[in-house]
């Protein structure tokens, strides 16, 4: 009995043993198969918080993006320089301005002052200085709109019978001929000696008239320039069709453009006191180029074409 007693507790040990050393290789065994089920759920984990962190960035980046729109929209103002022979009309529509020459004035209504016809060689404008508004209109603004396109439009019917109205009431001759303002008196004559002009004399004549008197082209032809002209100030000048030109200077503003065709008696603009003046008046010239220095006596070319000047 003892000695089977001494024989079964060895074996009783080494059994304890083995289940301890199963029970540690189970152990072993079992933390690799965890380890993969763990590796294995934190995939999707990982994945989703990538998907979340993910979001944001992408909602910056359209932000970006839009932003980037809306600065380019708005970041289109530019600085345009008068030069000679401009007007506002002429620049809003080469530099497509919206809006126009109304438009272009309101924008730099500070730099040009009251007058709009009133600009400069050199003087700074800036072009899409605002910026545009929302393209969505209420019914309101629309209705707004409609009546003040249908007054304009009746604005212009009205203007063009006045202009109408007064072509036929102007002075004319049967060889297509007229004054270039009516009712007006001659002060300053042609070739009047005076330290005052450049040539040394009188290069024209002054009809006195008020700011804002009518003046018309003294007979058909076509525009040559328009626009300023330094020391006169705003000027037109035609290219009448017997070959000679009509020099309209001092204008306060003007109603032809370049290259523009002229009906005798067709208003070109309204006198003024732009340029180097001393007062309101119309300086007007006849020449053989559309240039200074190339002048003839306005007041005889006039009379020899049937028109009385007074």
């Amino acid at each position: 009995m003892p000695a089977k007693g001494k024989h079964r507790r060895p074996k009783s040990q080494r059994f304890t043993r083995s289940i301890a050393i199963a029970g540690t290789g189970g152990a072993a065994l079992a933390l690799p198969f965890m380890g993969a089920t763990g590796a294995h759920a934190a995939t999707p984990q990982s994945v989703s918080e990538k998907a979340v962190q993910s979001l944001p960035f992408s909602q910056k980046s359209a932000e970006k993006t839009a932003a980037k729109k809306d600065a380019a929209k708005t970041s289109t103002v530019r600085v345009y320089s008068v030069r000679a022979g401009d007007y506002l009309s002429k620049i809003a529509d080469e530099q497509n301005v919206s809006g126009g020459w109304k438009k272009l004035y309101a924008d730099n209504r500070s730099a040009i002052g009251d007058d709009p016809s009133l600009i400069h060689p050199g003087l700074k404008l800036s072009i899409g200085k605002k910026a545009r508004t929302s393209t969505t209109k209420t019914e309101s603004s629309a209705s707004s709109s409609s009546k003040a396109k249908k007054t304009e439009k009746a604005e212009s019917k009205s203007s063009s019978k006045s202009t109408a109205a007064t072509q036929s009431s102007a002075t004319t001759s049967s060889s297509g001929y007229t004054l270039p303002v009516t009712g007006a008196t001659i002060g300053t004559g042609y070739r009047v000696a005076g330290s005052m002009w450049s040539s040394g004399y009188h290069t024209g004549v002054d009809f006195v008239v008020p700011t804002g008197t009518s003046l018309k082209a003294v007979a058909a032809g076509t525009v040559v320039s328009a626009g300023w002209g330094g020391a006169y100030g705003n000027q037109v000048v035609i290219k009448l069709n017997d070959g000679y030109y009509a020099q309209y200077a001092h204008l306060s503003q003007l109603s032809v453009s370049a290259g523009q065709t002229v009906t005798e008696g067709q208003q070109i603009g309204l006198s003024g006191a732009t340029g180097n003046v001393t007062g309101p008046h119309l300086h007007f010239e006849i020449r053989t180029t559309p240039d200074y220095g190339s002048d003839v006596d306005p007041v005889a070319y006039l009379r020899s074409k049937g028109v009385a000047v007074g």
